[in-house]
């Protein structure tokens, strides 16, 4: 189960786990302009774990979702394989 919710300046995604124990405690995700955090509380601490993703990581996480085992880098539309190397 999940739920969205729209706020002025993100939208946040709360993943909640379900089905036979042992549950994981729920995700966070807040989409920004500026990338994607991701919070799930630690349930051995008690302490809030954060993870901070910039638009062009979420892409590559994206495309790495659908790929087979290997290397992979994401090109920007416009650019050519030799301007990798810069």
């Amino acid at each position: 189960m999940f739920t969205i919710e729209h706020d002025f300046d993100a939208t946040v995604i709360t993943l909640i786990d379900e089905g036979p124990a042992p549950l994981n405690e729920d995700v966070v995700i807040e989409s920004h302009e500026e990338g994607v955090t991701l919070t799930q509380v630690d349930p051995d601490t008690e302490e809030v774990m954060v993870i901070n993703l910039s638009m062009h990581q979420l892409k590559e996480l994206r495309a790495a979702l659908d790929l087979p085992e290997g290397i992979y880098r994401v090109r920007q539309p416009g650019t050519k394989p030799e301007d990798d190397d810069a």
